[in-house]
């Protein structure tokens, strides 16, 4: 049922790379829609898998489950950002891969990243490129402490980066740089993180969601706020930025821009995810469209649709030491919505789940998250309330 245009209708089949939440809700967003679904994940029954139509099973470098992906899919799509580059390439030449190639290079890379951005004409925070120890001490030198180091590949939710406060933290930076090259960023001094999801498709049209605010603990998203509590012009100036970023990378489909808005209102990029975000699980319940039917309209070629905000929203993440009390809580949780990814385990920090709240003000929903205690848990790491 292919066609000439690339529009791919309903009853073909969207392959999807990676079967966590990302790509459990892409599928879900795509049956609503009346797609067949194919995951490719190395966990037998992931997430995705327990909603797609089939699932392979198979390492995202294996060659020959790229393979046959690419046998059963109409379109592919992924949910993260760390695949395998040389299988990406087979993809783009033997399949329809909308997104191409560039953009998810260009994003696994923090050095790339930043080059990229800085051409588009948006700021980044001042950033030393560091491939050894000696570049790292001279690195200190230029940007000034207090800075961040982070792995110029991988890591996510705070790993592989450490921040460098006094002279005392350089031997955990330096144990960072041998592993391979690294990023060191000046740090930015900060009032709000705010995050702006964006969605292209492959006639330019462009469609953005409303502005989030991001609040984190231990470097993991912690709560969404929309509105964003900022000003007119700060979100006019984000959304203009995102839109700056989207059309300089061709992208089509979904893009996340983290943004850090300073105390005179400046605005700098921090890191981008070229796929649907967590700070954008809001938009299920709280949006007209949500990010994950607003991905695969794109990657479909299909028209965009709106984007309005229906109610003042908070999204708060549920990590593995929150789901016990979550479950206890659930018959005294009126008009939560309760979003769990059916991970098997739950581990410390590991992202098992949201909630959402959808209330007059969003003042209200911070109060209620907070009352309900579910989050007061005591973090076995740190001692302190989660």
């Amino acid at each position: 049922m292919k066609n000439l245009n690339n529009i791919i209708l309903p009853g073909q089949t969207i392959g999807i790379i990676g079967g966590g939440q990302l790509g459990k809700m892409m599928a879900l967003a795509s049956k609503a829609m009346g797609f067949r679904i194919v995951v490719l994940d190395p966990v037998p029954d992931c997430p995705c898998g327990q909603v797609a139509d089939e699932q392979i099973v198979g390492a995202y470098d294996d060659s020959h489950a790229i393979e046959q992906l690419a046998k059963k899919s109409d379109v592919v799509t992924y949910e993260f950002e760390n695949i395998h580059a040389e299988n990406l390439d087979w993809l783009a030449k033997h399949a329809y891969v909308p997104q191409g190639t560039d953009c998810l290079k260009m994003t696994q890379d923090r050095i790339l990243e930043k080059k990229a951005i800085q051409s588009a004409g948006v700021k980044v925070a001042p950033y030393v490129a560091i491939e050894n120890i000696d570049h790292l001490h001279l690195g200190i030198h230029d940007t000034g402490l207090p800075a961040v180091l982070k792995t110029a590949r991988g890591g996510y939710d705070g790993k592989g980066q450490v921040v460098i406060r006094h002279p005392d933290d350089l031997l955990n930076a330096e144990a960072l740089v041998e592993q391979g090259r690294c990023v060191l960023e000046k740090w930015i001094e900060f009032e709000r993180e705010i995050s702006v999801i964006i969605t292209r498709n492959p006639q330019g049209e462009v469609a953005v969601f409303p502005v989030a605010e991001n609040l984190h603990r231990n470097n993991i998203l912690h709560q969404t706020i929309v509105p964003a509590r900022i000003s007119k012009e700060v979100e006019e100036r984000a959304i203009l930025e995102a839109k700056k970023l989207a059309n300089a990378f061709h992208l089509v489909g979904t893009l996340a821009v983290e943004m850090f808005v300073t105390n005179d209102e400046k605005i700098y990029i921090n890191e981008l995810a070229p796929r649907p975000h967590n700070s954008g699980h809001f938009t299920i319940e709280a949006c007209e469209t949500s990010q994950f039917e607003q991905h695969i309209r794109a990657i479909a070629n299909w028209p965009l649709a709106r984007t309005d905000l229906l109610k003042p929203v908070v999204m708060v993440n549920i990590l593995g030491q929150h789901q016990d009390r979550l479950l206890e809580k659930i018959p005294e949780l009126k008009d939560w919505k309760i979003h769990l990814y059916s991970k098997k385990e739950a581990k410390l920090h590991r992202k098992m789940g949201h909630v959402t709240l959808l209330r007059e003000t969003v003042e209200l929903g911070l109060q209620e998250a907070e009352e309900s205690g579910i989050w007061h848990l005591v973090q076995i790491e740190s001692g302190n309330p989660s």
